[in-house]
């Protein structure tokens, strides 16, 4: 099984912080520029130069696709030398790591006003991912393209890679955060694995909105509107005493799927490099 697929499979589940709050530990720009008007002015031009370099290399993936572009390309349409777009980013790959990071963030964003204002589990995840189709629109072209690299299992772009892990840690948080404020009891053996469900969910989601060209994504958002009733009656179906055997034999299963996977991403990192363990 390749690495990219073992990703998919290797939760997080504990040590997850907000979404919102800033990363531990670290110091804030303006912390790093308290006093030195000199510094805020080259941060600001940094981030400034760091933001050019990222729209132009969204726009000229839309334009050539993602294989087709070069750092050498994105670099001469933002009018930077070389050597900076990679001061900035380290290569194409960081560059989608960052547009991934940037979507979220506009998520959680949308989302805020859903989860503070909504106390039912229903209300909640049709809130949340009905803002996910509704932030990525503007991206509906670009993720077309993009899948096409992106649904290699293999790829470092794929959702379920291991240089995709910060953003999906932090969407499944977003997940557990849906559950954790609903009014709904959930068994806590079903809590602990739901936010890593509702994720997997909500990717299928997005992978049907990529191939949607109805008006509106009309298709996608009524496809929403069924699913998350369905998903939120399987839910509090699950929580009742005579659905527990059936419950506890599908997370077990789960269980025992992940702990397969963590065996043959073992088997990959204990191969030689170049080599693929699988056999033929």
């Amino acid at each position: 099984m390749s690495r990219a697929h073992g990703g998919a499979m290797r939760y997080i589940r504990s040590g997850r912080r907000d979404p919102a709050s800033p990363e531990p530990n670290l110091p804030t720009t303006a912390s790093m520029t308290d006093g030195n008007p000199e510094a805020a002015t080259k941060t600001k031009k940094g981030e400034a130069t760091r933001a050019l370099i990222l729209e132009t290399a969204l726009d000229l993936f839309r334009e050539r696709g993602y294989e087709e572009t070069t750092m050498r390309a994105v670099a001469e349409r933002a009018g930077v030398a070389l050597g900076s777009a990679y001061y900035y980013f380290r290569g194409k790959e960081e560059l989608i790591q960052t547009f991934y990071g940037r979507t979220h963030t506009e998520h959680l964003a949308a989302c805020a006003p859903v989860l503070a204002r909504e106390t039912s589990l229903k209300a909640r995840l049709l809130g949340v991912m009905q803002a996910k189709v509704d932030t990525l629109e503007p991206y509906h072209r670009f993720s077309g393209l993009l899948f096409k690299t992106a649904a290699d299992p293999r790829s470092p772009l794929n959702p379920f890679s291991d240089a995709s892990r910060p953003v999906r840690a932090e969407a499944t948080a977003l997940f557990a955060e849906v559950v954790r404020g609903a009014n709904e009891r959930v068994p806590a053996d079903l809590e602990a694995e739901l936010p890593n469900l509702l994720w997997t969910y909500h990717m299928g989601i997005v992978l049907f909105w990529i191939h949607d060209s109805s008006p509106g994504r009309r298709r996608t958002r009524k496809l929403i509107g069924g699913t998350v009733d369905l998903v939120v009656r399987l839910i509090s179906l699950a929580g009742l005493p005579l659905m527990g055997p059936v419950r506890r034999s599908v997370l077990r299963l789960l269980a025992d799927v992940e702990a397969d996977d963590a065996e043959d991403i073992e088997t990959d990192d204990a191969a030689p490099a170049g080599e693929d363990p699988t056999p033929a």
